[in-house]
């Protein structure tokens, strides 16, 4: 296949850059890897980059537009990623007589150690032609390899705008270990954000933490609801 010949090149911590074909590519190889371009701010720039704090990763993640934050904070939401590292190589081949190089804009792992490559577009440019032609010739390279390939646009603004509230209760230490245990055996049973608002009053010792440890046990999926509608006391929230 044409696609066995395709290359990817990594960027490692120390400066050098591993080139390995596709096909022996591994995640163990991603250890020291850092991503391809840097990240970079000045006046004036067309688009909006930056670095996000990801309770994943326990570490800042870049990004290099407010698209690619959006989907970015939804990867760290997914309780399924255990690991994402942003612009993770580049990809070089022959595409049918073209040469082709792209770099993606996440790699990422679950728990099952399955891999996925994500490229972050937006919807009004999937149909053009020079697009489309560089994300069709990744896609067959990346799941001829086995690993699976996502092409990821605007999301949906209620759930974004539910996960990137959420996400202001994420980090993990501003929260009491021992409250966070008996928080979620006092919710144990389907009830209302309301009614476990006041559920979990009594163990922090006040209304407004208490509010914000059931967002931070929603945040890490330990309680779930609908997040399709906007968040509110009246929201049924459930174990998992």
């Amino acid at each position: 296949m044409i696609e066995s010949t395709a290359t990817i090149r990594i960027r490692r911590a120390d400066a050098l850059v591993d080139v390995v074909e596709l096909g022996h590519a591994r995640l163990r190889m991603f250890d020291v890897a850092v991503p391809w371009r840097e990240f970079r701010w000045y006046r004036k720039q067309q688009h909006f980059s930056g670095s996000y704090w990801s309770t994943t990763m326990q570490a800042p993640v870049g990004y290099e537009s407010r698209l690619e934050y959006a989907n970015l904070l939804l990867l760290d939401f997914d309780p399924r990623v255990e690991w994402i590292l942003s612009q993770p190589f580049l990809l070089a081949g022959d595409d049918r007589g073209t040469t082709r190089r792209h770099v993606p804009d996440y790699l990422i792992a679950h728990a099952d150690q399955s891999v996925c490559v994500v490229d972050v577009k937006p919807a009004a440019k999937l149909g053009l032609p020079k697009v489309r032609a560089s994300l069709d010739w990744t896609r067959r390279v990346v799941e001829a390899h086995g690993w699976e390939y996502r092409v990821v646009t605007e999301p949906d603004p209620v759930v974004f705008l539910n996960a990137q509230f959420l996400a202001g209760f994420r980090r993990p230490f501003q929260f009491r270990v021992d409250e966070v245990h008996a928080a979620m055996r006092a919710l144990a049973a389907p009830m209302t954000f309301g009614e476990a608002v006041r559920a979990v009053t009594p163990i922090t010792g006040d209304a407004s933490f208490a509010r914000s440890l059931v967002l931070h046990l929603l945040w890490k999926s330990q309680l779930h609801t609908d997040l399709t509608y906007p968040l509110s006391t009246t929201n049924l929230l459930e174990p998992r």
